[in-house]
């Protein structure tokens, strides 16, 4: 059997499009990935991107100070407006600058998180915590709410396949509803963090992920 010599290497870059320092002022710039910022994903045969997951973040978590949308600076805006146009700067960016012929593109569907028990019918429950096994929803019962950032991605997605571009979609979002029963719940880091319904425990629900993107790959 012939082997494949392959370099790995990830990136921590959580929203996509650059982040500039200005001053004393970190600004998230929803129209700009920088050449110098996508450097080295153009040295690459295979990218997966990910980035819902890391929106929501308010307060120390969030790595910026202001949102620059075109020529308007903003101290906040709707989230999910906000990620759309990220998105939307992603496929520009890929458009005019990855051949999808020779280079596999992937991009990781959005994790689900389990904050709302009423969304699997136990509203009695706090969030996702004494979840120890998977939901069974009888019949063709729906799992949760309409995932709002799910939607949005395959949105752009499928623009960007009118545009003959192949971009893989790895859809995680509605397999791993099931699994309320995979977060640290109280036993992550309580004292930091208190009940965690959106992390996954390991081994598990990313194991899931890995074996589908090796699958597809």
């Amino acid at each position: 059997m012939q082997q494949m010599n392959l370099t790995l290497m990830y990136m921590r870059n959580a929203f996509i499009v650059d982040i500039a320092q200005r001053k004393s002022v970190k600004v998230l710039k929803l129209n700009s990935i920088s050449p110098a910022s996508a450097k080295q994903w153009l040295q690459s045969d295979i990218l997966i991107f990910d980035t819902w997951h890391w929106w929501l973040h308010t307060g120390r978590k969030q790595p910026w100070d202001m949102i620059e949308d075109g020529k308007v600076m903003r101290k906040d805006m709707n989230r999910l407006e906000a990620y759309e146009k990220a998105l939307r700067t992603w496929s520009r960016w890929v458009n005019h600058n990855v051949n999808t012929n020779k280079v596999k593109l992937f991009f990781q569907g959005v994790s689900p998180d389990h904050w709302n028990a009423s969304e699997w019918g136990k509203p009695e429950r706090q969030r996702c915590g004494e979840q120890g096994e998977p939901l069974v929803m009888e019949g063709r019962g729906a799992i949760g709410s309409r995932n709002e950032a799910d939607i949005i991605l395959k949105k752009v997605l499928k623009r960007m396949k009118k545009k003959k571009q192949q971009v893989h979609l790895l859809d995680i979002n509605k397999l791993s509803q099931y699994r309320v029963d995979a977060h640290p719940s109280i036993y992550g880091n309580p004292r930091n963090i208190g009940m965690d319904c959106t992390h996954w425990c390991l081994p598990g629900v990313p194991d899931a992920w890995n074996q589908l993107l090796y699958a597809t790959l």
